[in-house]
């Protein structure tokens, strides 16, 4: 099983930036190092939808039309870290923001049911 804790939430003004962590942890026999980590959100009223993932070699990332250009995601192998850096944020990016894994994942796991652990997710609000 892996534990997906998300943190660095929180309210910001139009045009700011937030930077989200995600820890993960617990007992599996693939390491850290072998799980694709994505990053999904939710707004009120909507499905949840793809944002940002990145590849378990961490050599391939790809993101959604919405935020291309304007959020990075990366990786700490050390640190059991996935990390979502998001600029310019617009009020339309307000949502919870989950935390995913898949072992051996590709950046290109759109599809949430190819996912296989989720966060508890954290909410991210932008006011305008």
């Amino acid at each position: 099983q892996v534990q997906l804790v998300e943190s660095g939430g929180g309210l910001v003004q139009a045009g700011g930036s937030l930077r989200l962590s995600c820890a993960a942890s617990g007992r599996t026999s693939i390491p850290f190092s072998k799980y694709g980590m994505g990053w999904f959100r939710q707004a009120p009223g909507k499905e949840r939808e793809f944002v940002a993932a990145i590849s378990w070699t961490g050599d391939s990332t790809n993101w959604a039309d919405a935020v291309k250009g304007r959020f990075t995601i990366s990786r700490d192998n050390a640190k059991n870290a996935v990390y979502l850096q998001m600029n310019s944020l617009k009020p339309e990016d307000t949502a919870v923001y989950y935390c995913a894994a898949n072992a051996y994942g590709s950046s290109h796991s759109t599809a949430i049911h190819t996912w296989g652990y989720w966060g508890q997710g954290a909410q991210v609000t932008v006011s305008s």
